[in-house]
């Protein structure tokens, strides 16, 4: 193709670009609540853009012409697209067809394949955990192995995502696995049969016989589920006066299970609100009467990893003056991203709301100061599975500062000092 035809294409691609933000607008114009659903007239704000439709095309053009590589007109739009949304805020992306599915799995807590956390290392992958009853464990894999070859191909350690993306797969077909592991000179055989795996995100014991401990990791579609059920666990065997809940590293996930966890706890009161432009985006949420604890004391540790949806729950604990928070100051992600399916499996997740913690002081870019802040240097939280001796609040000194604010104090543990740094 001529470079005045290419040029002309360009235009045309850039024009239609243009006409569709218009004509999106618009749309969006006529639903809008304020106007009664009239059709807004046309304005600066409605006008299509043709300057920014040429500049597009142009840029197109001189790329198409000039870049080093050949490049894809297809993947050229691709990447215009993520970057007009990206360019929004540090939130808001553009999903394709592999990251909408892999969005789906964490929120929902539940895939298909082998049942093990992976890190990249040394020639391979690392396992570093296993699922309780998968298929990896059924199979003899172990903490430690390190997987070098799936189904024949060798496994890239700076490419961790792909070699996730291969061990998942369709529930029963199978996946071979090349595995060194230390102290057997021969390299290790296993063939594994995919199968549904469940994602848990709540761990807990007993920290001492009246003491609960409820670890969040992130919030899932089941993790409201899974700590309902592991308080009743807890609780059916013991009488618990408090536990600790710990937020630390909990980067969120769906804000639905951070409001069911609080509500869990709380018998009245406001759990979160927000704002958006949207009918959907504006919202309060009200705690409904019962609280799981009976009325139990709370101490809830949070540090710099804690955003997003863990934010939400300390938050309302401690706005509610439910929970005493201990730790670092979080990490500060006041806004709600809402995912929309797109065509061709792909999908935009755009902020849609700012939300509020019961006290009304935005979190956002400042995150929540705790009622006791820990010096020094801040180590990871303990593992829980584990055959040491020692207990968790021995191996983890941030969890037996919240113990011995259980154990000291009289009464319900719950003085509010401030939810946000001013």
């Amino acid at each position: 193709m001529q470079p005045r035809a290419r040029l002309i294409l360009a235009l045309m691609v850039g024009l239609l670009l243009g006409l569709s933000l218009s004509l999106a607008s618009r749309v969006a114009a006529e639903r809008s609540p304020s106007n009664g659903g009239a059709a807004a007239p046309a304005d600066s704000g409605t006008a299509l853009p043709w300057k920014d439709a040429q500049l597009l095309a142009e840029v197109m053009q001189r790329v198409r012409d000039n870049y080093v590589d050949p490049v894809d007109d297809h993947q050229l739009m691709q990447n215009a697209i993520r970057g007009m949304v990206e360019g929004l805020d540090d939130h808001s992306t553009f999903l394709t067809p592999d990251e909408f599915e892999e969005m789906k799995v964490s929120t929902s807590g539940a895939y298909a394949g082998i049942g093990v956390e992976v890190v990249g290392a040394k020639g391979g992958v690392s396992v570093v955990g296993r699922m309780p009853g998968s298929p990896a464990e059924r199979a003899g894999i172990q903490n430690g192995d390190r997987i070098g070859r799936i189904d024949g191909v060798a496994v890239d350690p700076a490419d961790l995502d792909a070699a996730i993306a291969r061990m998942r797969g369709a529930e029963g077909s199978t996946i071979r696995l090349a595995v060194r592991r230390e102290g057997s000179a021969a390299l290790l055989e296993f063939q594994v049969e995919r199968a549904h795996v469940q994602l848990h995100s709540v761990a807990a014991e007993l920290l001492k016989p009246d003491i609960g401990y409820l670890r969040i990791t992130s919030f899932t579609d089941t993790t409201a589920a899974e700590l309902e059920q592991a308080v009743g666990r807890l609780t059916r065997t013991h009488k618990l006066d408090g536990f600790v809940i710990d937020l630390r590293n909990d980067p969120g996930g769906v804000l639905d299970a951070a409001v069911q966890v609080a509500d869990d706890f709380l018998d009245r009161g406001t759990i979160v609100s927000a704002a958006g432009r949207t009918a959907d985006a504006q919202f309060r949420i009200e705690a409904k009467p019962g609280d799981i604890t009976g009325g139990a004391r709370l101490v809830v540790l949070v540090n710099g990893g804690s955003a997003s949806a863990s934010e939400i729950l300390a938050a309302a604990l401690h706005d509610n003056h439910r929970a005493t928070l201990i730790g670092r100051r979080t990490y500060g992600k006041g806004s709600v991203q809402t995912i929309m399916p797109l065509g061709e499996g792909q999908a935009l997740k755009i902020t849609t709301s700012r939300y509020f913690p019961p006290a009304g002081i935005s979190i956002n870019g400042v995150g929540i100061v705790p009622d006791t802040v820990l010096a020094g240097t801040e180590q990871p939280p303990a593992d829980m599975d584990t055959t040491d001796s020692a207990t968790l609040a021995q191996r983890d000194p941030q969890v037996s500062v919240a113990l011995q604010a259980l154990t000291t104090h009289v009464g319900q543990v719950a003085a509010r000092v401030s939810s946000a740094a001013h």
